[in-house]
């Protein structure tokens, strides 16, 4: 039998969230800005919601954001992530106002409640790809 998990699947980058991926390589995060309300949105995506304007430009984020949800992943969407079970996603309120999904690095779930604050890290997964994570702020 054979025993090797094939790779974990890589996102699909668009001309709009090209420069989001690029920026978690520099170990930034930059969030699209409404260029027409002033809207910010998360996810990169061509059009607002708000206004409907196709114009759009970046804004680096604070890295501040508190705990709005989390769940504990026990089974694996993708055959790739079974090595890393179980591990905790936290849905996350941004300072500029845009919720962020990302892995909890460096504490358990125990130490999650609504509203405990939390610091944006960032993984390197290779050259090419860095994929953000939290942090407990502080630790």
């Amino acid at each position: 039998m054979h025993d090797a998990l094939p790779p974990k699947p890589r996102p699909d980058w668009t001309a709009e969230s090209r420069p989001y991926w690029d920026s978690l390589v520099r170990h930034r995060l930059v969030l699209q800005r409404c260029a027409g309300c002033g809207r910010i949105r998360h996810y990169p995506r061509p059009l607002c919601d708000i206004c409907h304007s196709f114009a759009a430009e970046w804004i680096e984020a604070s890295g501040d954001a508190v705990v709005h949800s989390w769940t504990v992943a026990y089974h694996p969407f993708h055959p790739a992530f079974r090595p890393e079970l179980p591990y905790t996603l936290v849905t996350a309120d941004l300072r500029e106002g845009v919720r962020l999904l990302a892995q909890l690095r460096g504490a358990g779930p125990e130490a999650l409640r609504p509203g405990v604050r939390l610091r944006l890290d960032y993984e390197d997964i290779d050259q090419d790809l860095t994929l953000p994570v939290f942090r407990l702020q502080g630790s």
